[in-house]
């Protein structure tokens, strides 16, 4: 039997040891009564399993004796023996095969908890690790360490453990029948192969590693190009994008040849090393045949031992390279597991008690680099049911004081509260579900239309969703598709519009009944016609509710309770729309620019170079007005 080839992955003797102890609880978890009680029970079978194996070569040792007699008065005898021989074989199977479906449960349930918790983890980290992070290399790594834990579950509870109590067996069993000559010489042969296969395997480590390398990046170019579809087609990219996933791939078929011809040279001396074990056990016994010291069955004897041993030995070679790799990317996916949040709960922390919806960001400094400060002792007050907007050029901090306001981040100095408390002494979950966000760019999932709106409630009721669907103005239109609100909107909504989209983002805060809003340049992207309508969509969703807006076009934010100008962190001028232009400042040059490029538009609505339907402001005319 030739050796497989998965190859070993890059994990050292102390690392393999400490991620075999984090997957313990996996295998004996605690609380389950039933998963501990499988264990035992596979335990169990695989001792019968064993003992079954090591007897029997005796049953035909026997038979083989009895057929070499002469006496015709026992011509029952042999089959007598090669029966019980078949059924002994039978019964090692049986056994061996009951206790991979007594432990099978066990061992998905592990690959279940392992995934889950890792799942769970991934979202309770920070929005910086997932920035830093790409999301093909996690998936890759987390898919590679749940098959990771089954396989060592399995091989090396059920293979490495018990082959080596079964060589023990067969060496004292060796010694005890025919002298310590056989059982050195097996003893021998069996340390000569594995000092053969971990040197070997060792050696080729790098091109396995090279290979996991080449994967994850194939695997990361992949799914990053096709989630920017549009992109690529916007610019013809088809063949640049191609260019780069097929470099992965040539350094990982590159990788995979070198590895496939350092298994030829593994597999070869494993076969020399056994083959001379073999011979030579056999040329001991046949010259004992013939000395008279053992007989025809004794013979066989030590053949079917020695066969019965080096077999699974020589599986060994594979189970170990595999046992390598899982231990890698098991390692890598409980490093995922070992990452610290950056923004934990108290224990016990209580949940927010939202009783008007009062924001208060108090002296508040952040820099998510400590040589570049983001926000330098912001301090403003939204009172309940008021509106406070956020204006400023790109890069002056907007879009942080969302994030600090969510808690993604924690602030570096001051505190945020609400309704008087500190949000860093509350639960996230709760402070999470008092506010209500309408993004730039709203991200749906692929599904339904009807999926994407509950996903403000998973548990609201059809009706419940309905209503808020008519509440952002989009029933209408959801009932005039083929499959209404079963429709699918295609990778992050690409099968819909960008005011249809924020439609569908509104539903969703809105069906989310939060006491507190936050827009986030909510219309920024859309034409002058769809804005004016989701502005009033917006306006009557926030009426009564407390509410930050983010914007860049400021004719959005004119009716605004309170306008604050940030700058380099900073807020440089705060005041109603009358007064900021009063002020005759930041706020009101940028007005002032804005009201040009809208004129400039205007007039070549007019002359038809450009359509009514396109953006108020093209990304450059809105940087010029920054």
């Amino acid at each position: 039997m030739q050796s497989r080839d998965p190859g070993p992955g890059q994990s050292g003797p102390r690392n393999d040891l400490k991620t075999i102890r984090t997957m313990v609880p996996y295998l004996w978890p605690a609380n389950e009564p039933e998963m501990r009680f499988r264990v035992v029970v596979a335990a169990v079978l695989l001792a019968l399993a064993k003992g079954a194996n090591v007897v029997v070569p005796f049953f035909y040792k026997y038979a083989v004796d009895a057929l070499s007699s002469e006496a015709a008065a026992i011509a029952a005898v042999p089959v007598v023996l090669l029966i019980a021989y078949g059924a002994t074989r039978v019964l090692a199977q049986a056994f061996g095969e009951l206790r991979d479906a007594v432990f099978t449960r066990v061992a998905q349930r592990a690959i279940r908890r392992a995934a889950l918790k890792t799942f769970r983890h991934l979202h309770q980290l920070s929005l910086r690790f997932h920035l830093d992070r790409k999301i093909g290399g996690i998936s890759r790594a987390v898919e590679r360490g749940t098959k990771g834990i089954e396989f060592l579950l399995r091989f090396m509870l059920f293979n490495i453990l018990p082959t080596m109590l079964e060589i023990l067996l067969v060496c004292g069993i060796l010694w005890w029948l025919y002298g310590v000559d056989y059982a050195a010489l097996t003893l021998a042969t069996l340390v000569i192969y594995v000092l053969w296969t971990l040197a070997i395997t060792e050696w080729r480590i790098k091109y396995r590693r090279a290979m996991n390398d080449s994967d994850s990046e194939a695997n990361t170019k992949a799914i990053d190009s096709l989630l920017n579809f549009e992109t690529v087609k916007y610019f013809g990219n088809e063949d640049h994008e191609a260019r780069r996933f097929d470099s992965s791939l040539f350094g990982y078929e590159q990788a995979a040849v070198k590895s496939g011809s350092s298994l030829a040279v593994l597999n070869i001396g494993q076969g020399v090393i056994i083959a001379t074990g073999v011979t030579g056990a056999m040329v001991m016994a046949g010259g004992g045949v013939l000395a008279g010291t053992m007989t025809i069955g004794d013979f066989v004897l030590v053949n079917s031992f020695l066969l019965q041993v080096f077999q699974p030995l020589t599986f060994l070679g594979f189970v170990y390279r595999e046992i390598k790799r899982s231990l890698t990317d098991m390692e890598t996916m409980f490093e995922l597991l070992g990452e610290q949040a950056e923004v934990e709960d108290k224990p016990g922390a209580p949940s927010l008690k939202v009783n008007g919806g009062r924001v208060v960001f108090d002296d508040i400094s952040f820099c998510y680099d400590e040589r570049r400060p983001v926000l330098d002792q912001v301090s403003f007050t939204i009172e309940q049911g008021k509106t406070v907007a956020l204006v400023g050029p790109s890069g002056a901090g907007k879009s942080t004081v969302a994030r600090l306001l969510f808690r993604f981040y924690d602030a570096t100095g001051g505190r945020i509260t609400i309704d008087g408390q500190n949000i860093r002494e509350v639960s996230q979950a709760s402070l999470r579900s008092a506010i209500g966000m309408v993004p730039q760019d709203t991200v749906l999932f692929n599904d339904t239309i009807y999926y994407n709106i509950a996903y403000g409630r998973p548990d609201a009721t059809p009706s419940e969703v309905e209503e808020a669907a008519r509440l952002a103005h989009i029933h209408d239109f959801i009932m005039e598709l083929p499959d209404g609100y079963q429709s699918t909107v295609g990778e992050r909504g690409l099968k819909l519009s960008g005011g249809e989209k924020q439609r569908v983002a509104i539903a969703r805060t809105i069906l989310k009944q939060p006491r507190i809003l936050l827009f986030d340049e909510a219309t920024s992207a859309l034409d002058s016609q769809t804005e004016q309508e989701i502005l009033a969509s917006l306006n009557e969703v926030s009426k009564d509710r407390t509410t930050l807006t983010i914007a860049h076009r400021l004719s959005t934010v004119i009716e605004s309770d309170e306008i604050l100008v940030l700058n380099q962190g900073c807020v440089i001028e705060r005041g109603t729309h009358r007064q900021l232009l009063a002020l005759d400042g930041q706020y009101a040059d940028m007005w002032a620019r804005q009201q040009e490029a809208a004129r400039a538009r205007e007039a070549l609505v007019r002359t038809g170079e450009l359509t009514d339907l396109e953006p108020e402001l093209t990304p450059a005319a809105q940087e010029t007005a920054s």
